[in-house]
């Protein structure tokens, strides 16, 4: 029984196209991209090479690129720069979304502690904010508004060129969180009018602990990170520059081929969608619509996400139920919750993310499987038995 992988929105494969980029830099080309000498001359034109790559895939100047160890670094100083800043001009007030990734609303909670105030946007049962939602809550002393690109667990894709240009207007700092959106949806920061951005490489097939945070010319950042030099003295520590040519190459990789990759991989998720509403009392999260070209995201009455989740995986199918990194909480995603999942029904939940690589015939064996796996667990369940009793009413 081959395995098939069904969790990309956690992470992806590395591809061929990255490993054989980062070979070089881990063979051959080894150098210290701070030394003088021609070796590490060697790196350091490596390094100037992926930065304007990388900008060009999001429309941006190489001298706006910082690479990071990965999205959660590049959120934080994306938001603690923006709130010094605002600081300094005595505004202290953020607007976020009530769904962001974890790595925005712990870093947010932080900043309350030191006296600024934060207003999380309710999402909606179909998990989005509008323009008008963030126009009204700007107000004087608003330093910041960050609003994701694309929800990780739901797949909900946000307005975020008419966001863009509320804030631009309004003359507020606009971040975006795009790790799940870059490599799978067109990007352009100066149309978008995007402030500041970050991204992750191993969500578009390159290597883990790596990634980039854009900031707008102009934008001053406060560093995380004290030490050298590197990267214009804004993050200190020797470049990982065998992660970095992997993660341009991955990223160009993607963009060349985003149409077409989207076309596919979207058809799959709809065929996916269709065959697991079926399945009575379940229920679709997120937009059904303007969702992830990869992402299915269900809830299943009566049953419990972790035990499907196993079972499934004794199946050969890879899921998850949510975010990778609240995997180990035993509280319901408070995605779900924000979007009006009630505590029983967020704890019912499946995430099936898809790449370029999923075949028709992998859909097929998971649609086979769910069903069943589903029907077994709810077999079993003292809560299904109490729905379908009439005990409790069905929400789904």
């Amino acid at each position: 029984m081959t395995t098939i992988y069904a969790d990309n929105a956690a992470t992806t494969q590395t591809s061929r196209a990255a490993i054989d980029a980062m070979l070089p830099y881990l063979e051959t080309i080894y150098g210290n991209p701070s030394s003088l000498h021609s070796v590490g001359q060697q790196a350091a034109e490596a390094l100037l090479s992926a930065r304007d790559r990388i900008a060009k895939c999001l429309n941006a100047s190489p001298r706006e690129i910082y690479f990071t160890s990965g999205g959660s670094e590049a959120d934080n100083q994306a938001i603690l720069s923006a709130a010094r800043l605002g600081e300094r001009k005595g505004k202290k007030h953020i607007i976020s979304t009530a769904f962001e990734h974890h790595a925005m609303l712990h870093t947010l909670q932080k900043l309350e502690k030191e006296g600024f105030t934060v207003e999380l946007l309710p999402v909606g049962p179909i998990g989005t904010v509008t323009a008008q939602q963030v126009k009204r809550a700007i107000r004087e002393d608003t330093c910041l508004v960050s609003v994701m690109y694309a929800n990780n667990e739901i797949g909900s894709i946000l307005p975020i060129s008419e966001i863009g240009a509320v804030c631009r207007e309004a003359g507020v700092l606009f971040h975006t969180d795009a790790v799940q959106a870059a490599g799978h949806l067109p990007i352009d920061v100066k149309a978008q009018d995007i402030d500041l951005l970050t991204l992750s490489a191993h969500k578009f097939h390159g290597p883990k602990g790596t990634g980039v945070l854009y900031a707008r010319q102009g934008v001053f950042l406060t560093n995380l990170i004290e030490g050298g030099a590197q990267e214009r003295g804004k993050r200190a520590g020797t470049e990982n520059i065998p992660a970095i040519m992997g993660m341009a190459a991955a990223l160009e990789d993607a963009c060349a081929h985003l149409d077409e990759n989207a076309k596919r991989v979207s058809a799959l998720r709809d065929r996916l969608i269709d065959g697991l509403s079926k399945i009575p009392h379940s229920a679709l999260n997120g937009d059904p619509v303007n969702r992830l070209p990869g992402n299915v995201s269900f809830c299943f009455e009566g049953v419990e996400g972790e035990s499907l989740l196993l079972l499934l995986d004794a199946k050969g199918i890879c899921a998850s139920s949510g975010s990778a990194c609240t995997s180990g909480s035993l509280d319901p995603s408070h995605v779900l919750l924000a979007i009006g999942r009630l505590h029983d029904v967020a704890r019912s939940s499946l995430r099936l993310s898809l790449c370029e690589w999923n075949t028709d015939e992998e859909i097929d064996r998971i649609l086979d499987a769910v069903p069943e796996v589903v029907e077994y667990l709810r077999g079993m369940s003292p809560l299904w038995k109490d729905l379908v009793s009439g005990k409790k009413p069905f929400t789904l």
